[in-house]
């Protein structure tokens, strides 16, 4: 049990990384008002770390494949807690942006670790629930970590980063705790899409391209929303319980996982979850108050809650144990290279259309996109065995 707390607790550390000094960016930005083009490069504070998570992570997987899991967890949490803290000290924009690179390389450590040691520990429906439980348990510590930055970032841009040192103190947990499982060759998993005999990459480039969209999508939230909830007048911290709100939405959706999995295919599940995205960002655009538009997120949380849990569940259904790293660490970098893009492809639209406007834009695309998957599933429907 200690050890399953251990590995949540960790994970925990993936969501902190980047949304946690999401409440602080305004005020960053005042800090750094002197510097050209001082907006976006604090935002890109916020995403820098899923670049680096993206570029780290196949590294990660292939690192974990062939030395095992545990040392490189237990140094990735170390560099952790120093690359985080960078902001508690640092008055340079270069220096801190250094800082979260570092930062990225962790994550994609402790991310693509975590997620394979649970593959290892856990089969069947018995991972699904973990799976989903994992997923809730990053969503419930984002709804804390962001509710702290929030009150931390009232008192001052750095107070976020503090939250970064807690590394320290899970890092003793995982040094005493965590076990390197065994390798076992002729090991496979007892899910039920195991049974599946086309080659996974014509899997795993729909999972991998759906994931790096929904996190561009997903990141428009701690990236934009601080920006665009300055039309209610509000503060520092109303800005992290919304954002917290729509995270509490998608950590309990996500509890829920290992029941709807039960009863749908993967791609059904995706059409479920993306119309939730599309209307609750179509209701943010529309918004005329604080509660309206924290509605639309809480909508939206819903659907992001069931992306996680699915898709780490469907690659780990067609994953070769021998390759598992090595495919976790391609979804972990999907994942994070969306989050990294996410402002580069959004803040043009958002500079011509305005940010209203640009979340009702990518509210109708998430519309699309489940029609299409849908047909896509329907036509393909008697092939199909998930």
């Amino acid at each position: 049990m200690l050890k399953l707390i251990t590995l949540l607790i960790a994970s925990t550390m993936t969501v902190m990384a980047g949304a946690t000094i999401s409440p602080a960016l305004p005020q960053m930005q005042e800090f750094f008002n002197n510097e050209p083009n001082s907006e976006f490069w604090v935002k890109l504070l916020l995403t820098l770390p899923g670049l680096f998570t993206g570029l780290g992570a196949p590294f990660a997987g292939a690192i974990i494949d062939r030395f095992g899991r545990k040392p490189l967890l237990m140094a990735a949490i170390f560099l952790y807690g120093i690359a985080g803290g960078t902001g508690c000290v640092l008055s340079s924009l270069t220096g801190l942006l250094i800082g979260r690179a570092f930062l990225g390389l962790a994550v994609a450590a402790i991310m693509t670790t975590c997620v394979t040691l649970i593959a290892d520990y856990y089969q069947g429906p018995q991972r699904n629930q973990i799976m989903g439980t994992q997923a809730a348990f990053m969503g419930y510590g984002g709804v804390a970590f962001l509710l702290l930055g929030g009150f931390l970032a009232g008192l001052s841009w750095r107070g976020p980063f503090f939250i970064y040192l807690s590394a320290f103190i899970i890092l003793p947990l995982v040094i005493f705790s965590i076990t390197e499982p065994e390798k076992t060759a002729g090991h496979t998993s007892n899910l039920a899409e195991d049974s599946d005999t086309e080659l996974p990459i014509k899997t795993l480039v729909p999972i991998y391209l759906l994931t790096f969209l929904t996190m561009v999508v997903f990141y428009m939230i701690p990236v934009q929303i601080p920006f665009y909830l300055r039309n209610f007048q509000v503060s520092s911290a109303q800005v992290g319980m919304a954002i917290a709100a729509s995270t509490l939405a998608s950590a309990t959706m996500s509890l829920f996982y290992k029941t709807i999995k039960a009863r749908l295919s993967f791609q059904m599940i995706l059409v479920c979850l993306y119309p939730l995205i599309g209307l609750g960002y179509i209701s943010v655009s529309f918004a005329n108050s604080y509660a309206f538009a924290v509605l639309g997120l809480i909508v939206a949380g819903l659907g992001l809650g069931l992306m996680l849990p699915n898709m780490n569940v469907w690659l780990n259904a067609i994953a070769p144990v021998a390759a598992r790293g090595r495919l976790l660490g391609g979804l972990t970098t999907s994942m994070f290279l969306g989050q990294f893009f996410s402002p580069i492809i959004i803040q043009p639209i958002a500079q011509q259309i305005k940010l209203g406007p640009t979340f009702a834009l990518v509210g109708g695309v998430m519309l699309a996109l489940a029609a299409t998957i849908a047909a896509v599933s329907f036509v393909n429907r008697p092939a199909r065995t998930a």
